[in-house]
């Protein structure tokens, strides 16, 4: 029989044993938000980011996580509402304790958490918008993974020229991101000495093209730059060939996801997208080959354009988390990060310094074929 004195040894001793257990870093969780607009017009893309981040988070959570911590993605909606936005964030921010935003889409929907970040010290990684705001001046909180709206809509009407269209129509959301894009529109059209035959704005909540597409049509637009959401943009394009309008249709990587394609439905084929990652297929680049070894791997066919930016987000915050050590806040991430040079993510290197947070400039071009899949 054992002593009562021993006894109460062996208990303390495993009490203690069991107390340093559960204190282990690898039960703990580097918990990252993601306010994002989960419901409405955004929906199908919002989802696709989501599942290309998972696909690489769930990939370093099967390895033992980063340090040895799991990363845990809080996803919650706000219904592509800004203000909503804030709330969801702040809400992530201080009963969640996140450790940084992530992830979230929307031109006017970042710029509302820019003073949260600020407040709360949190940085905000890899936004799902190239809103030029977000990148000059630099925000010492903010940190893209991707190019801007100005730079794939430059890159639009310059094309555009180059295949000797030339008469080119602007239909832009009334929101940031709508005059953020036709900004970088009209810098394509000064350095192709051309203007613009039309240039108007629609509401960015339920919209009727019907008066527009007719301005269009009466213009003689031989392309149209749509600058809107998703579903906005599908509903436009429908409406110009009720009308009439044969016009080449051109819209930004906002755009640039399968549910897109779902939505145009028979209108999809020869629609322009632009493009901030390389072609979802092409395997020559490292970063692809690995994202569709995992999603295969999955039981998934493919990845979208719309999940390669959720994937290198979640690569670029991985990074930060790992360079932040065992213990990490939210300004230790923050300073990880903008110690991030030449990281290469598969044949795409990402930089950042005090005075550049754009980490990449990547921009492309790619059409919808008769197969509803995105060609380069």
């Amino acid at each position: 029989m054992i002593a009562l004195p021993a006894m109460r040894r062996t208990l303390t001793t495993l009490l203690v044993a069991m107390l340093a257990a559960a204190a282990l870093p690898a039960a703990a969780q580097l918990r990252i938000g993601q306010p994002s607009g989960f419901t409405g017009s955004v929906a199908a893309g919002v989802k696709e980011n989501t599942e290309g981040a998972k696909l690489y988070l769930n990939a370093v959570n099967a390895r033992g996580g980063v340090n040895g911590q799991k990363v845990e993605l809080i996803s919650v909606d706000d219904k592509f509402d800004p203000k909503l936005t804030v709330e969801v964030a702040r809400e992530l921010i201080t009963n969640q304790k996140v450790l940084a935003l992530f992830l979230n889409r929307g031109t006017p929907h970042a710029q509302a958490l820019l003073p949260l970040l600020a407040e709360y010290k949190v940085p905000l990684v890899g936004p799902s918008t190239g809103a030029m705001s977000l990148h000059e001046p630099v925000n010492p909180w903010v940190f893209n993974v991707r190019a801007t709206y100005q730079r794939e809509a430059a890159k639009a009407v310059e094309h555009l020229a180059t295949v000797g269209i030339n008469r080119i129509a602007i239909l832009e959301t009334d929101d940031s991101f709508g005059a953020d894009s036709a900004a970088g529109a009209l810098k394509g059209f000064a350095a192709t000495n051309l203007k613009p035959v039309l240039q108007e704005k629609f509401p960015r909540d339920k919209p009727d093209f019907t008066a527009l597409a007719k301005q269009v049509t009466q213009s003689g637009a031989q392309a149209v730059l749509i600058f809107g959401s998703a579903g906005n943009t599908a509903n436009a394009v429908k409406t110009l060939r009720a009308a009439g309008s044969r016009a080449q249709v051109v819209t930004l990587s906002n755009n640039a996801s399968e549910g897109f394609i779902a939505l145009l439905g028979e209108h999809a084929r020869g629609v322009i997208v632009t493009q901030v990652f390389p072609n979802e297929r092409s395997v020559t680049y490292p970063l692809i080959k690995e994202a569709l070894e995992l999603a295969r791997a999955a039981g998934m066919e493919g990845v979208s354009p719309a999940m390669m930016e959720g994937y290198a987000a979640a690569k670029v915050m991985v990074e930060g988390l790992r360079r932040a050590g065992p213990n990490p806040t939210p300004q230790g991430l923050r300073n990880a990060l903008e110690s991030i040079r030449d990281f290469d993510l598969g044949g795409l290197k990402v930089n950042y310094s005090p005075t550049n947070h754009t980490g990449l400039d990547f921009a492309d071009l790619s059409i919808v074929d008769a197969e509803g899949r995105f060609r380069r």
